[in-house]
C-alpha cells in the first residue's frame, strides 16, 4: 500500500524518513514517497497513477489542494488549509492535523497565566496557529511586515502583554540560521513562552534569545511528528 506527500520544494522533507521508519516498527510493507509538484494542475492523475491510499500536502499547497478535494473535514475548513488527504474509492476528503499537533506540544508547555499570544507572520503556517489558539481560548495578535501592527511598531508592552510568542515566519530556518524576527527580545523574561514552528536548525535564533532571558521554549519538531501521526490514524480508518 502506497502513501505520500505533495510539495515544492520536498528535497529536505522528514516525512518519508519518518513513515519508512514508523511502517517498520508497525510491521507493515507499505511505502510513502516524496514527490515535488510545482504545480497542482494534473495531481489528481498523478495521485491515481502513483496508487496512493492517502497524502500529505505540504507548502505550497495547503490551500491549493482544496478544490480538488470532494470533501473537507470540518477543521480543515474552518482553518482553510489541509495537509493530509484520504483517498476511499477514489474520493478525495481533506483534513487538517497541523492545529492538533501545534495544540497538543503547545498544551505541554503552557500555564493558567499564558492567556494571550503573538504569531509572527500571518502566512499559510499561521492558519492552524490561530485555530489551535481558538480552540484553546488564547486570545491573540499578528505581527506582519505591513498591517494594523508590523515590526516597526512592535513595543516592549506588547512582547509584556503577550506570554506566548510564536514564530510562523522561515526565518531563521537552515541555511539562514542567522536570521530571527526583529522584535525587542529585551522584554522577554521567564513568564514567556516562545514557539518557534521551524524544527531545523533544532533551536533558532529566536529560541536561544529567548532561552538566554530564561523564557521556556519549543521548536516545531513535536509538532511534526504528532500531525503525522494523525495523519496516519485517518488513512488507517479507511484501510
Amino acid at each position: 500500500m502506497k502513501f505520500g506527500l505533495i510539495g515544492h520544494p520536498v528535497a529536505h522533507s522528514f516525512s518519508p524518513s519518518y513513515f519508512k521508519q514508523k511502517f517498520a516498527v508497525l510491521g507493515l510493507p507499505y511505502s510513502y514517497e516524496a514527490k515535488d509538484l510545482e504545480s497542482l494542475s494534473d495531481v489528481k492523475s498523478m495521485v491515481r497513477a502513483w496508487n496512493w491510499r492517502g497524502f500529505n500536502v505540504t507548502i505550497p499547497h495547503k490551500q491549493g489542494i482544496m478544490p480538488f478535494l470532494d470533501e473537507v473535514d470540518k477543521d480543515a475548513s474552518a482553518i482553510g488549509a489541509v495537509n493530509t488527504v484520504s483517498v476511499v474509492n477514489n474520493q478525495w476528503k481533506g483534513f487538517n492535523t497541523d492545529h492538533i499537533g501545534f495544540g497538543r506540544t503547545l498544551d505541554s508547555l503552557r500555564t493558567p497565566e499564558d492567556r494571550s499570544a503573538l504569531i509572527l507572520g500571518d502566512g499559510g503556517a499561521a492558519k492552524a496557529v490561530k485555530y489551535a489558539l481558538e480552540q484553546r481560548g488564547i486570545t491573540y495578535q499578528i505581527v506582519r511586515r505591513s498591517g494594523d501592527l508590523d515590526y516597526d511598531q512592535l513595543h516592549p508592552n506588547h512582547i509584556r502583554a503577550h506570554q506566548i510568542i510564536i514564530n510562523t515566519t522561515p526565518l531563521g530556518m537552515s541555511p539562514k540560521e542567522a536570521e530571527f524576527p526583529p522584535i525587542p527580545y529585551e522584554a522577554i523574561t521567564p513568564q514567556h513562552l516562545l514557539y518557534d514552528l521551524i524544527y531545523h536548525p533544532a533551536e533558532t535564533a529566536f529560541l536561544r534569545k529567548g532561552r538566554l532571558l530564561g523564557a521556556r521554549t519549543i521548536n516545531g519538531e513535536s509538532m511534526l511528528h504528532l500531525q503525522a501521526d494523525e495523519s496516519w490514524q485517518i488513512w488507517e480508518a479507511n484501510l
